[in-house]
């Protein structure tokens, strides 16, 4: 907010215009800061991620691709609800029914993606389950530029699908796992979509934590079907709750405070550094080597997703620049259209 003049003045003075307003937390709109925060956090919560399934990856002899899951958004929901102690009342019916929607395409995001990677490997498993969210941005975007990075970011997953780790391409991959990863990809793009609407609808993290809830009692009775008892061994409980923290607790929070400030297409775009942040992980963590055409896949990946921020960036700029000149009413109406929007 403007600084409080040091000392009153009695003549008269030329109209200023406007200051900008700056948030609570003190970052101008237009600063670095509040234009490259929302693609910083986004990247985080990819890196957790995908070392936290290589993590899971690891456990899924203890206690199945299943059990894993159970573990993970059990252990998420609990970390969440005690941190988080959201409300329960207040909420309209179509608030309730965009969290429950949230909460189903997380469980069936993480159960489809875990069955995959218990049969393929990481790499190839998340080249394959990134296409729901290219798709998405295809689908929503209103700019052609978007059309363009998605379509070279699609080229890149083409080029990584061909050797997905250790030189396995997909005509030598498990169908099943390769059709999970698929399916993973679908509720990945429809968990993109209920994240943004739940961020609007609940303040901070209260509907992440009320949807993780959900998905926790929709993956329950599967992890206990397939692993019953060994979800409670001491070292396995352990390891699923570092999971929870990696894969689920720390990178939803994230990517929710993202989709706050980044229209759903940008983010989508954004998801196309999963494969490469996928590989990196799976040749650390396990092992799986990466070929010098996986590497100019994933050189395409982040190419693409640079384009899709700098073209956010100058999107926002224009946005800015035009409703300066149009006045403070008009500057608040456009503001509100791209809320909305």
């Amino acid at each position: 907010m403007p600084a409080p003049s040091s000392s009153p003045t009695t003549t008269p003075a030329t109209p200023a215009a406007p200051a900008t307003p700056v948030p609570a937390g003190g970052v101008a709109p237009g600063s670095a800061r509040a234009r490259f925060g929302p693609v910083a956090l986004v990247v985080s919560a990819g890196i957790l991620v995908q070392f936290g399934a290589a993590l899971a990856v690891m456990i899924m002899p203890r206690a199945g691709a299943a059990g894993v899951v159970t573990l993970r958004l059990a252990a998420a929901a609990l970390v969440l609800l005690l941190l988080c102690r959201p409300k329960v009342r207040g909420y309209t019916r179509s608030d309730w029914g965009t969290v429950v929607a949230f909460g189903v395409a997380m469980a069936g995001m993480n159960g489809l993606f875990y069955q995959a990677i218990d049969r393929i490997p990481l790499g190839p498993a998340v080249t394959l389950e990134v296409l729901g969210p290219l798709a998405l941005s295809v689908i929503v975007s209103r700019r052609l530029v978007n059309l363009l990075w998605a379509g070279l970011a699609l080229g890149g997953v083409v080029l990584l699908s061909g050797h997905g780790g250790g030189g396995l391409g997909f005509g030598s991959l498990d169908p099943a796992g390769a059709a999970f990863a698929i399916g993973a990809g679908a509720m990945w793009a429809a968990y993109i979509v209920f994240s943004a609407r739940t961020g609007r609808r609940f303040p901070q993290a209260d509907g992440l934590a009320l949807a993780m809830a959900v998905a926790a009692v929709l993956s329950l009775p599967l992890g206990v079907i397939e692993s019953g008892s060994a979800l409670l061994v001491p070292g396995t409980l352990a390891l699923g709750l570092g999971v929870a923290v990696l894969s689920s607790v720390l990178p939803y929070t994230l990517e929710l405070l993202a989709l706050r400030r980044l229209p759903a297409p940008t983010f989508a775009i954004l998801m196309s550094l999963e494969p490469a942040i996928a590989a990196t992980a799976g040749f650390l963590v396990l092992n799986q080597a990466m070929s010098a055409l996986d590497a100019l896949a994933i050189a395409l990946v982040i190419a693409a997703s640079m384009g899709a921020v700098r073209s956010q960036i100058g999107k926002k700029a224009g946005t800015a620049g035009a409703a300066g000149t149009a006045g403070t009413a008009e500057r608040a109406a456009k503001a509100g259209r791209a809320e909305a929007a």
